[in-house]
């Protein structure tokens, strides 16, 4: 009976052991559960942050696309109206052109057939200088300077020869605003200072 109470004894406390390194397997087993699980939520809060960025930046490059659609238009319809300008601004220097020559054709033909050839000289003035006058000398000129005063009038600074008239016509100008008349009876009153 000895015998089998020792053997009842050393087949419990085996058994006691073997459970004992079981119960510790298992604690082990449930602390490792704990630390994959405290891994797990740590991973999961790290791919949810990283998950938020990348919304974040999502929304941000959505953002930026929508921006760059609208300065992409805005600079389209710039380019329509700079074309549109530089179309406006070619059609004018194109009429400006045809103008030009009109202008240099006729400044040709008063110069060539009247004998009037109109200088811009210092002082934003004009001078309006005659030839084919005097018909023993038809090179002689014959001159008056012209500006306009700061009420807009016609005035005349100077003339050579001296007209006396001059002041006459002024005022006669400066009254009608017929120009061509006033350029018409200078002539006149020059070639009448030839005959006289």
């Amino acid at each position: 009976m000895a015998g089998l109470r020792d053997a009842y004894k050393d087949s419990i406390k085996a058994l006691a052991e073997k459970l004992s390194v079981k119960l510790k397997e298992e604690e082990r087993m449930v602390e490792m559960f704990l630390e994959y699980q405290n891994q797990v939520c740590k991973q999961n809060k790290l791919i949810q942050e990283k998950k938020d960025n990348l919304l974040k930046l999502i929304a941000e490059v959505k953002d930026k696309k929508q921006e760059l659609e609208v300065l992409t238009a805005n600079i389209q319809d710039l380019k329509e109206e700079y074309s549109r300008k530089k179309e406006t601004i070619s059609t004018a220097n194109k009429a400006n052109e045809e103008r030009l020559k009109r202008l240099q054709k006729s400044a040709d033909l008063y110069k060539d057939r009247l004998g009037l050839e109109i200088r811009k000289i210092y002082g934003d003035k004009l001078q309006f200088i005659f030839t084919n006058i005097d018909p023993k000398h038809p090179e002689n000129p014959f001159m008056f300077s012209l500006h306009l005063n700061e009420a807009g009038d016609y005035e005349v600074s100077d003339s050579a020869p001296h007209l006396e008239c001059l002041a006459e016509f002024q005022e006669n100008v400066r009254k009608t605003n017929n120009f061509s008349a006033f350029l018409a009876n200078v002539r006149k009153a020059f070639t009448a200072m030839v005959y006289n």
